[in-house]
C-alpha cells in the first residue's frame, strides 16, 4: 500500500519561479523515503505541499490515503512534520510541550501525560524533561521537536533536514531514532536531506531532486550500481585547466563519461586503478597537470554529480561546532 501518491505536483511562485515541476511520487508504507538535494531544489516547497501547509498550482497527491486538496484538515491529522525551523515555546519545559501538543489533538489529560513521559523515554530526552527550553543545545531541541510530531501516533512523518546544523554526536543521535521510529513502530519516514551520507545510511529509496525536478530515483544500492564503473576525481588549478584536462581524458582509452564541475573533472571507466599512472602522463603531456587525484567506488555523491551535472554542495548545512556542555 503507498503511503504517499502524488502526480503532476508542481508548485509555481509567480509566472517564472518552478519550484516543485511536475513531480511524480510513490512511497510504500513503511519506507524510509530519503528525498536529497541542494537548498532551493524544491524538497521543502514538496514537503509543505504534501502536508498541506501550501496548495499545489497544479497536480493531485494523496498521503496516509487522503487527498490534500479534497481533505486537508484529515492528512493533518495522520501526518506528522517536524520543518527545517524548530518550533518551540522555550518558556516551557519539555514535559509542558508534549503534553500540550497531546490535549490539542483531544487526547486526555492522563492520556497526554502517558504520551509524553513514553516520548521523553524513547528520544533520550527523560533527565531534562522539567527543565525549560531556553536551556536545550540544539540536538535536543531538534529531538523534542521530533517527539512533538509524534505526539498523536502519526503513521506518517515528514521531518525536513532533520539534523541540519547539527553536530556530529547530536547527528547520529537522531539518526538512531529514525531508525528506530521507522523499524521498530513501523512509521513512514519521508526525509529530506542534503547529506549523502544520511541518505545512503537511513533510506530505503532516494530520489534526486534538481531545479524542481526528480532526475533519479531508487534504492541507494542500485543508483550506485547503475553507474557501473570506477571514478578518478581529479582537481586543476583553474576552471581553464580542468575543461583541457576533461577534453583530453575525453579520447582516453576504456573512459566511458567525463564531466566537469569548475575546477574539478570526474573520469567514469572500468578498472580505473589500473589506468590512473596513465592518465597522470596524458595530463602532464597536456600541460594540464592535476593537483589531486582520488580513485573511487561510486557513491551517491557520483550518481548526484551524473544525473546533475554538479556535486551536492552543503556549505550552508555544515556541523555546527560541539555544543560546550553547558546546555541540556
Amino acid at each position: 500500500m503507498l503511503a504517499i501518491e502524488a502526480t503532476g505536483l508542481t508548485k509555481h511562485f509567480g509566472p517564472t519561479i518552478r519550484a516543485v515541476d511536475g513531480i511524480d511520487l510513490r512511497v510504500e508504507e513503511g519506507q524510509i523515503f530519503g528525498f536529497l538535494g541542494q537548498n532551493g531544489s524544491g524538497k521543502t516547497t514538496t514537503v509543505r505541499m504534501l502536508a498541506t501547509l501550501t496548495r499545489p498550482t497544479a497536480g493531485t497527491a494523496r498521503v496516509a490515503g487522503v487527498d490534500v486538496l479534497a481533505n486537508p484538515a484529515e492528512v493533518r491529522r495522520r501526518v506528522g512534520v517536524a520543518l527545517q525551523e524548530v518550533g518551540l515555546d522555550e518558556l516551557q519545559t519539555g514535559r509542558e510541550l508534549l503534553e500540550l501538543q497531546g490535549r490539542l489533538f483531544g487526547q486526555s489529560a492522563r492520556e497526554a501525560r502517558e504520551r509524553a513521559a513514553h516520548l521523553l523515554e524513547v528520544v533520550g530526552l527523560a533527565d531534562v524533561a522539567d527543565r525549560p527550553i531556553r536551556g536545550y543545545s540544539g540536538g535536543t531541541k531538534r529531538r523534542l521537536d521530533l517527539a512533538c510530531a509524534l505526539v498523536h501516533g502519526p503513521r506518517v512523518v515528514f521531518l525536513d533536514e532533520p539534523t541540519t546544523g547539527l553536530d556530529p554526536v547530536s547527528r547520529d543521535a537522531v539518526w538512531r531514532y529514525i531508525e528506530e521510529l521507522n523499524r521498530g513502530q513501523g512509521v513512514t519516514v519521508f526525509l529530506t536531506t542534503q547529506y549523502l551520507e544520511e541518505a545512503d545510511r537511513l533510506a530505503d529509496t532516494v530520489a534526486i531532486m534538481d531545479q524542481g525536478k526528480i532526475v533519479a530515483q531508487g534504492p541507494p544500492g542500485e543508483l550506485k550500481a547503475s553507474i557501473g564503473t570506477d571514478s578518478i576525481m581529479l582537481t586543476f588549478e583553474a576552471e581553464e585547466s580542468a575543461a583541457r584536462a576533461a577534453a583530453v581524458l575525453g579520447q582516453f582509452e576504456g573512459v566511458q563519461r567525463v564531466l566537469t564541475s569548475g575546477q574539478e573533472v570526474a573520469v567514469y571507466l572500468h578498472d580505473g586503478a589500473s589506468a590512473v599512472a596513465a592518465i597522470v602522463r596524458l595530463l602532464d603531456e597536456a600541460g594540464a597537470p592535476a593537483q589531486t587525484l582520488v580513485l573511487k567506488q561510486p557513491t551517491l555523491d557520483d550518481v548526484f554529480l551524473q544525473v546533475t551535472g554538479h556535486h551536492l554542495d552543503v556549505e550552508d548545512a555544515r556541523p555546527a561546532a560541539p555544543s560546550s556542555g553547558r546546555n541540556a
